[in-house]
C-alpha cells in the first residue's frame, strides 16, 4: 500500500494528510516498545510486585500480559479500521458519539500527561545517579527530570526521521541489555533453585489478611507494566501502510515487552541474594544490587546508563504520542486553544501541542517537590489509563452487540472471535480497573496521608467531573465534525 492510498483513506475520514508519513512498521514498532518500556515496567512493578506475593509474584507477569493481550487485540482492530491521530478519542467518536469521545479523549489526556510526569520524574533519578554517582535529594530530581523533558522536546521538534531514528537505538540498546543480562543472571548467576517461585513469602499476608488479597493486589501492580501500547495508534497518520503497520506494531510492542519483563523478572528474583529483605520491602530496588553482585562493581555505572537510555527513549516517546493525541483532538477544534494546538511547522511536527504537553508536564513535575503530592500522580497514572481502556473496550463491544461495528472491513480483523476476545477483554478490565484504584494503604509510602491512598479514586473523580461541567457548559462536542459512518 503506497502514501497515496494511505492519504486518500485519511480524506475518506474527513481530514487531510498534514504530519509527514515516515514511520516504517519498525519505527511504530519502535515508539509502542519506547513507550510501555522493559526497564522502565520491571522497575516499576517489581518490588511491589515482591512485596504484595513474594517470589511467586513473578507469575502475575504473564498472567497480565495474556490478559492485557486482549485489551491490544480489540485496540489493534480498532487502529486497522480508524487509523488516525487521535487513538481512542477517534474509535470512541466513531462507535459512541462526540460526547463520549470528548469526554474519553479529556481523560486520555490527563492520563497521558500524568504519565509523562511520572516517567521525567523517575528518570530524573538515573540522570542524577549517573553523572554524580549518587541518589539525588528532591530538588535535584526535579531538576533533573526537567532536563529529561527538555531533551525529549528537542528531539520531537526536529521532526519524525530524526525522532525514529534515536528511538530505535535508544529501544535496541535496551533491549539487548535487558535479554542479555536476563539470560546472563539466569544461566550464570542464579542463586535460588526454581521452587523459589511457587513461594507466597508475602510480607502482606498478615497485614491484608490472606495471600490471596496479595496475589491480587500483585496483579494490580503488574497491570502497570503493559500500558502505553496504544501510542502506535496515536502515530498512524505518520506510519506507511497504517492499517496493516499499526495492529501488528501494537501486538508486537506488547508481546516482546512483555516477555522480556517476564524474563528480568524471573531472573532477578533468582539470582538475587536477599529475598528476605526484597519482601519485607527494606530493598527498594533488586535489580541494580542482582547486577552488581553478578557482574561486580565496574558494571553499575554502565548499567545505570542503559537504564537511563531506557527511561530517555521512554520520555521521547510519551512525549511523541501525547503531542499527537493533542493534534487529532485539536483539528476538531474541541480543545481550548484548538487553532494554535492543531498547527504543524514545516518540518510536520504539531509544534504547539508538543510544547503545550511538555509544559504541562513540567507544571506536575513540580509536585514531586512533595513525595505524597508526586505519589499521587504517579498512582492516578496508571490508574487513568485503564479507566480509558474500560471506556474504549465498552464503547466496541456494545457498537459490535448492536451491529453498528463490523471490523472485517478492516486489514487486521479477529472475526469470529472479536466478540469472545472483546467480551473477556471487557471483563478484565473491570477487575483491573477496580483492582488497581482500589485504595490500598501497603501500596502508598509507611504514613501516607488518607488521601493518597485513595489517589486514583478522588483524582479522577475530580477531573472526571470537571470534564463534564466543562462539556455542558462549553459544548465542545457541537463544534466537532461529524465521523463519516463505517465503510463495510
Amino acid at each position: 500500500m503506497n502514501t497515496s492510498h494511505d492519504e486518500t483513506l485519511l480524506q475518506r475520514q474527513g481530514y487531510r494528510q498534514e504530519l509527514h508519513r515516515g514511520l516504517s512498521l519498525w519505527s511504530s514498532f519502535s515508539v509502542g516498545f519506547a513507550t510501555v518500556s522493559p526497564v522502565v515496567g520491571i522497575y516499576s512493578v517489581m518490588a511491589l510486585g515482591a512485596m504484595s506475593a513474594g517470589p511467586s509474584w513473578v507469575w502475575i507477569v504473564p498472567l497480565c500480559l495474556a490478559l492485557q493481550l486482549l485489551v491490544a487485540l480489540v485496540y489493534a482492530e480498532l487502529a486497522s479500521q480508524y487509523p488516525l491521530a487521535g487513538g481512542c478519542y477517534q474509535w470512541v467518536k466513531r462507535l459512541a458519539g462526540d460526547r463520549w469521545a470528548w469526554f474519553t479523549g479529556f481523560m486520555y489526556l490527563a492520563s497521558a500527561l500524568a504519565s509523562l510526569t511520572t516517567v521525567a520524574y523517575l528518570g530524573g533519578f538515573w540522570l542524577w545517579l549517573f553523572v554524580t554517582g549518587h541518589a539525588p535529594e528532591a530538588n535535584a530530581q526535579v531538576a533533573s527530570g526537567a532536563v529529561l523533558l527538555l531533551l525529549g522536546l528537542g528531539v520531537n521538534l526536529l521532526g519524525i526521521n530524526p525522532l525514529k531514528y534515536f528511538v530505535n537505538a535508544g529501544i535496541i540498546a535496551e533491549a539487548i541489555a535487558s535479554i542479555g543480562i536476563g539470560l546472563l543472571l539466569l544461566i550464570f548467576f542464579r542463586n535460588h533453585s526454581w521452587s523459589l517461585l511457587l513461594e507466597g513469602l508475602s510480607a502482606t499476608a498478615p497485614a491484608e489478611g490472606s495471600y490471596f488479597s496479595g496475589f491480587i493486589t500483585a496483579m494490580a501492580v503488574g497491570g502497570w507494566a503493559f500500558l502505553g501500547f496504544d501510542a502506535c495508534s496515536q502515530v498512524s497518520e505518520e506510519t506507511a501502510d497504517a492499517r496493516t503497520s499499526t495492529p501488528r506494531a501494537i501486538l508486537r510492542s506488547m508481546i516482546l515487552v512483555g516477555l522480556t519483563v517476564m524474563l528480568t523478572a524471573f531472573a532477578v528474583t533468582l539470582s538475587f541474594t536477599d529475598t528476605a529483605g526484597m519482601v519485607a520491602g527494606s530493598v527498594v530496588d533488586p535489580v541494580t544490587p542482582a547486577v552488581v553482585d553478578a557482574f561486580g562493581a565496574w558494571s553499575e555505572r554502565p548499567f545505570v546508563g542503559v537504564v537511563l537510555v531506557a527511561f530517555i527513549a521512554c520520555v521521547v516517546s510519551v512525549q511523541t504520542y501525547i503531542g499527537r493525541a493533542v493534534f487529532g483532538m485539536a483539528r476538531d477544534s474541541i480543545l481550548p486553544a484548538s487553532a494554535t494546538l492543531r498547527r504543524v511547522d514545516k518540518r510536520k511536527v504539531p509544534f504547539a501541542a508538543m510544547v503545550f504537553s511538555t509544559l504541562f508536564a513540567s507544571f506536575g513535575l513540580a509536585l514531586g517537590l512533595n513525595a505524597t503530592a508526586v505519589g499521587t500522580l504517579i498512582a492516578f497514572g496508571s490508574g487513568g489509563f485503564f479507566m480509558v481502556f474500560l471506556i474504549v473496550i465498552s464503547c466496541a463491544l456494545i457498537a459490535r452487540l448492536r451491529g453498528r461495528w463490523k471490523p472485517e472491513a478492516g486489514v487486521f480483523s479477529l472475526g469470529r472471535w472479536g466478540l469472545p476476545v472483546n467480551l473477556l477483554a471487557f471483563v478484565w478490565l473491570v477487575f483491573e480497573t477496580i483492582n488497581v484504584a482500589w485504595p490500598r494503604e501497603s501500596l502508598a509510602p509507611p504514613g501516607a496521608p488518607w488521601f493518597q491512598v485513595w489517589a486514583v479514586i478522588l483524582v479522577f473523580s475530580s477531573l472526571a467531573l470537571l470534564g463534564l461541567l466543562y462539556m455542558l457548559l462549553a459544548k465542545p462536542y457541537l463544534r466537532t465534525p461529524s465521523a463519516p459512518l463505517p465503510t463495510n
